[in-house]
């Protein structure tokens, strides 16, 4: 009873919290980022449900390569087969069920750790030891189970919901709103996981909003971004993005000399686009870095972390030299957001934490909680 209730709470807490108009709007309620009950309603009801990034496909360049999580308590592989085309499999082998692979690597095939049965990269059973006396088997009835996956601009996505829209259909809006900046054509040129002690919200909504740079981010961007003239339009069901002009002198952040597409203000201006529930990327027509976020616990993210060039910086003769000052650049910037966002979750837990009202500059964050909202009921 005393769960339910809890649950009820958050939830209702969080309903009352965005039915107000946004001139009038406080941050989310406390309850909704450091109770257990409500992290179990957003895996049932909203990771289980959506489409969940796993980083770019360039980073599977070859075959074999392979990128091991968890989604929803389902351990999933993403991995390129022999034939070019990557794949999402549950990462349980078939016979006594223990996972087969860990983090990042390289396989040429897939061999589970506790009998050695092994697998094809595109699932099915090659070998199995010490079974010819069992009548039964037949190792063409054994394949890891599929897992959806779609590609899209660059993007990859997997989803545990059969019914979930198509990733194109789904982003349409997305695509309409940055197309000319032909993300697909970007590389990839960084990858890091990470485990920081904060809520994944309190993440998400770090990066939702730029009212933070010229403090947090004081020694690095903070003097770089023209916070007075960031935009926050209304959010769409599926993300919410602002944009912000950034300083001429920011060179790779800015167009190339050969980039043709950009005309104008745009080829000043960054998107940060928040693609629901946790798909975060900076989007510069210079760069690009992004977040991916799932919750290990009320007071713990992981976090997939990469970025790179767009294709005219990638092909510059200088392209190494901007590679390094970016990464240096976003190492450090991932610093100070860590240093931020532990510190907010640990302000949380207070009992003396209560929501304040929102800044203009905080739209986007109100459309997240309208979105939180909508997928967990009171």
């Amino acid at each position: 009873m005393a769960e339910k209730m809890l649950r009820s709470d958050a939830a209702a807490e969080l309903a009352e919290n965005v039915a107000v108009p946004f001139s009038a709007a406080r941050a989310m309620p406390k309850s909704v980022y450091v109770t257990d009950d409500f992290l179990h309603q957003e895996r049932e009801r909203i990771f289980r449900q959506e489409w969940f990034c796993v980083g770019r496909s360039d980073a599977f360049a070859e075959h074999g390569d392979y990128l091991a999580f968890e989604l929803a308590g389902q351990p999933i592989l993403v991995i390129r087969g022999s034939d070019g085309q990557l794949r999402a499999m549950a990462n349980v082998c078939r016979h006594r069920m223990s996972k087969l692979v860990e983090g990042m690597g390289n396989a040429r095939t897939l061999v589970c750790p506790y009998h050695g049965w092994t697998y094809n990269l595109d699932g099915r059973l090659r070998g199995a030891p010490a079974m010819q006396r069992n009548t039964g088997f037949d190792r063409k009835d054994y394949r890891l189970p599929p897992v959806r996956l779609e590609e899209w601009l660059g993007w990859v996505l997997v989803t545990l919901n059969p019914d979930a829209p198509a990733v194109s259909e789904h982003l349409a809006e997305v695509e309409q709103i940055v197309g000319d900046y032909r993300m697909q054509n970007y590389r990839q040129d960084f990858f890091d996981v990470f485990e920081w002690n904060t809520n994944w919200k309190i993440l998400a909504e770090n990066f939702m909003e730029s009212y933070h740079l010229p403090v947090c981010h004081a020694k690095t961007i903070g003097g770089l971004s023209r916070v007075d003239e960031v935009e926050c339009p209304e959010g769409r069901p599926a993300f919410n993005y602002h944009t912000l002009q950034k300083a001429s002198e920011f060179t790779i952040s800015i167009a190339h000399p050969d980039n043709k597409t950009l005309k104008g203000e745009r080829r000043y201006m960054t998107y940060l686009l928040a693609i629901y529930p946790s798909m975060l990327i900076t989007l510069t027509p210079g760069y690009f870095w992004y977040l991916s976020l799932y919750p290990l616990s009320p007071g713990r993210v992981r976090i997939f972390f990469g970025g790179g060039l767009s294709e005219e910086f990638t092909q510059d003769p200088d392209s190494e030299k901007s590679f390094a000052e970016l990464k240096e650049l976003l190492i450090r910037v991932n610093d100070e957001d860590k240093g931020c966002t532990e510190r907010v979750f640990a302000g949380m837990c207070s009992d003396f934490a209560a929501p304040g009202h929102l800044s203009h500059l905080e739209r986007p964050n109100f459309e997240f909680a309208r979105y939180i909202s909508s997928r967990i009921p009171s």
